[in-house]
């Protein structure tokens, strides 16, 4: 009875996807608090986080320091393996030709990210990476999740400075 709520019998629901992408969005608010782009990502294995990071390219001096890539980082670490099967990566913004990479080579089940990206978006806008039937590994993704609201922190992010790129 563990996931049952107590005398009902009904199984309690997890987190949603919304709920995640919420995470990613307190992440993203940490990267936008130390000046880097609000992005922000987690990872989940059976309805627990086990990698969290946002964007930290500029602090670091690291071009490659994507919150999606720390996170999976992270996450690999947790599990002790590169490969994270049964994951899902819930990230504020559509990743990038680099991220999408990591996640396919990650092995993660899921791609769901919040704000589309027409600039570099590497899952839907530009590119249709993780659905390309060339690769060995599928990942199902689902866009959209909270878009205006992670949208809306890029915007706010971006009208404070000027220029600026990922």
């Amino acid at each position: 009875m563990g996931n049952d709520h107590p005398g009902t019998g009904a199984a309690r629901p997890g987190p949603s996807d919304d709920d995640f992408v919420r995470d990613a969005l307190t992440e993203a608010r940490r990267g936008a608090e130390r000046g880097e782009v609000p992005i922000g990502a987690v990872v989940v294995v059976d309805g627990v986080v086990v990698g969290r990071a946002h964007n930290q390219p500029i602090a670091s001096a690291d071009p490659t320091a994507h919150a999606e890539v720390l996170a999976l980082r992270e996450a690999a670490r947790a599990a002790g393996n590169y490969r994270l099967p049964g994951a899902t990566l819930y990230v504020t913004l559509e990743p990038c030709v680099m991220c999408c990479g990591a996640a396919l080579h990650a092995r993660v089940a899921r791609v769901v990210y919040g704000a589309a990206d027409p600039k570099a978006g590497a899952v839907e806008s530009l590119y249709r990476l993780l659905e390309d039937a060339r690769w060995n590994h599928r990942v199902a993704v689902r866009g959209g999740v909270l878009a205006d609201e992670c949208g809306v922190l890029l915007r706010a992010f971006f009208e404070t400075r000027r220029g600026g790129g990922r």
